[in-house]
């Protein structure tokens, strides 16, 4: 987990409390201010899972490398 998912779940998680104070206060602005830091928050944990992907990626590329090379060298 990456500081990107953490940021991007508190902030989801801010901003469904802020919508849910909005809606029992009827205070229609802080509804749409919990809404827009849902919504921050739901871009930020994609950013994080994506980066997740692709240094998942890269670890298995550099590990079949390092796994070529030892084969090579034991075959000489």
């Amino acid at each position: 987990m990456n500081k990107h998912q953490v940021k991007g779940m508190t902030n989801r998680a801010t901003g469904e409390i802020k919508q849910q104070v909005g809606r029992l206060t009827g205070d229609t602005s802080t509804v749409a201010r919990g809404e827009a830091t849902e919504a921050k928050g739901r871009l930020q944990q994609g950013l994080g899972d994506a980066k997740e992907v692709v240094r998942n990626k890269e670890r298995r590329l550099e590990e079949r490398e390092v796994d070529r090379e030892v084969e090579r060298r034991s075959r000489r």
